[in-house]
């Protein structure tokens, strides 16, 4: 490896771990939120209007990037696509995190042969890759966004529910767990005030890096044909009915492409940030 090269990869990893790199990142997410909730105020069209009189056209003042191949403004479907991607990975990562919590932290604070089954089952699913597992259910369920999202809280729920169990399991050593089944406190007091609290900051943290593999989920399932179905605009949508026009119209592959590798970048360096100040190892 050259010396620039060491150079840029060690500029990169102090960026990372930098107080900076986490304030970036939650200002651009952010910005990415606020255009998603304001699509409807701020698109200049309406993004699922037809008009093949203006069908591929170049960027201009009427359509800031152009058109599709049926009139469509690229800038408004964009910005509502933002709604889908963000909004419904959102949706995944906080459903599968109540799952996981719930069903993590009753198995590892019970134990015994319900913490046994429930691991089992657990270890069952992680059996499988977890796209390959998730194309199975779509299969099963049919195609849609709503099938797809199912299919993935199903599958995503259960790499929770194992950090939750084995962070339950340690504390339940604590010596303030044990003086609270001392002073009489119930299970789901104990659960409510004393351990969820505490193993829930680094689960956040790890959600962070897997937002960006829930929009990818969602825009891979999308260009397969199996999420999002036409007309409503989604990124992985977008690219699958540009690659007709990648020789033509290389742009209506190239916008939704940078959306969803810039979105998802910026999560996975967040979430880097995050689990290297607190020490946290991401799962495989």
């Amino acid at each position: 490896m050259e010396r620039k090269d060491r150079i840029l990869i060690s500029s990169v990893r102090i960026f990372i771990k930098s107080q900076k790199a986490v304030t970036v990142c939650l200002v651009i997410l952010s910005l990415f939120f606020l255009m998603a909730v304001l699509a409807p105020w701020i698109s200049p069209h309406d993004p699922i209007q037809v008009n093949l009189a203006f069908k591929l056209r170049p960027p201009s003042w009427e359509y800031p990037l152009g058109t599709d191949h049926l009139g469509r403004c690229n800038l408004s479907r964009l910005l509502y696509g933002a709604r889908v991607s963000l909004g419904f990975a959102s949706l995944i990562f906080i459903s599968s995190l109540g799952i996981g919590l719930l069903v993590g932290t009753f198995a590892g604070y019970r134990g015994g042969w319900i913490d046994l089954l429930l691991m089992r089952f657990c270890e069952g699913v992680m059996a499988f890759p977890s796209l390959v597992l998730v194309l199975g259910i779509v299969g099963l369920l049919g195609p849609g966004l709503w099938q797809v999202v199912l299919a993935l809280m199903m599958v995503q729920w259960v790499y929770y529910a194992r950090m939750f169990r084995s962070m339950v399991v340690s504390m339940k050593e604590q010596n303030f767990i044990t003086a609270a089944v001392i002073s009489g406190s119930s299970s789901w007091k104990i659960i409510r005030r004393h351990m969820i609290p505490n193993v829930l900051p680094p689960i956040v943290v790890v959600g962070t890096l897997e937002m960006g593999w829930a929009i990818m989920d969602i825009s891979a399932l999308s260009f397969l044909g199996l999420g999002i179905q036409p007309p409503t605009p989604e990124w992985g949508a977008m690219i699958h009915e540009g690659k007709a026009f990648i020789r033509s119209q290389p742009e209506l592959m190239l916008y939704p492409g940078l959306m969803i590798l810039f979105v998802v970048m910026t999560f996975n360096i967040l979430g880097e940030s995050l689990s290297e100040r607190f020490g946290i190892k991401r799962r495989n």
